[in-house]
């Protein structure tokens, strides 16, 4: 039989990312079981990593406010809107970038680099919101912060090592510019738009100072505002609140609400991992 040798840095990696892994996952299992348990053992602070006294509660008190599932398609229209349209103009922007023939190429490039240390405020960018007309609308909190520049570099980073050969050929083909972009850099770019993308939806959905500063309307509130108002409505009394028959903690209610706010994005991560695991060291390492 062959052994195996396993060396003493293979056994410290896999200690290293055990501990990370116990680290992240461990907090979300004491909120689930905060979340699930009854309130006599969450207010006696018995409950650890698995729940005692088993109820819904919290989630039917969550549930049970009409405004949450306008404020789910509010959040899904800013999110899917959102993301559509800042991987659209990251992508054709970094890709127009990552060619040196490009007229004052490298002005654009600094000037955008620039917004990464200076920014224009929070009062000149509501003027401007409001200028533009767009204040209590989707736009106010799309466009605002459409286009990170973090992203547009990762991005313009895996444009750069895009084969030019395969550009040449395009050419001698008959394609310009805007063809070779659709035709032939798309298709190969699934992983790079899988990840940029991921970080676009997880910013929008878990979006919340925008929207509590430009929008006005309550029907236009997006999920986070609304499970804010549900938590302050339900820890306004001391530690618990009557409902029904049933009394509500405060821990309890904000552990049910964190996870009502993050368990729809967590459940698209699986159908997207393939590629966010390919794309997530994108442009980090060239040559």
């Amino acid at each position: 039989m062959k052994r195996i040798k396993i060396s003493g840095f293979s056994v410290f990696a896999y200690a290293f990312v055990t501990l990370v892994l116990l680290v992240t996952l461990l907090p979300i299992i004491h909120m689930i079981a905060i979340s699930l348990s009854g309130n006599t053992f969450v207010m006696q602070g018995k409950v650890g990593l698995f729940p005692k006294g088993t109820t819904l509660k919290m989630y039917e008190y969550v549930f049970q406010d009409k405004r949450l599932f306008k404020a789910y398609g509010n959040t899904i229209l800013y999110t899917a809107c959102g993301t559509t349209l800042s991987l659209t103009v990251t992508a054709m922007g970094a890709f127009a970038l990552s060619k040196q023939r490009m007229a004052f190429s490298k002005f654009f490039s600094i000037m955008i680099i620039i917004t990464m240390f200076f920014g224009g405020g929070m009062i000149p960018t509501y003027l401007t919101i409001r200028n533009y007309g767009i204040l209590d609308s989707i736009w106010a909190v799309i466009l605002p912060g459409m286009v990170s520049t973090w992203n547009f570099i990762i991005m313009r980073s895996f444009f750069d090592a895009f084969p030019t050969e395969l550009e040449e050929s395009g050419k001698i083909d008959g394609l310009n510019d805007a063809g070779i972009f659709f035709r032939l850099v798309l298709p190969v770019s699934k992983a790079v738009f899988a990840t940029i993308g991921l970080y676009y939806a997880v910013t929008l959905w878990n979006a919340y100072f925008s929207p509590f500063i430009y929008l006005n309307s309550p029907n236009k509130f997006p999920l986070q505002l609304i499970l804010r108002e549900i938590l302050m409505s339900g820890s306004s009394n001391s530690n618990a609140v009557g409902v029904g028959d049933v009394a509500v903690v405060e821990e309890s209610l904000k552990y049910a609400t964190v996870l009502v706010s993050i368990i729809p994005i967590i459940a698209v991560y699986p159908f997207i991992q393939k590629y966010f695991v390919k794309g997530v060291m994108v442009g980090s390492v060239k040559g």
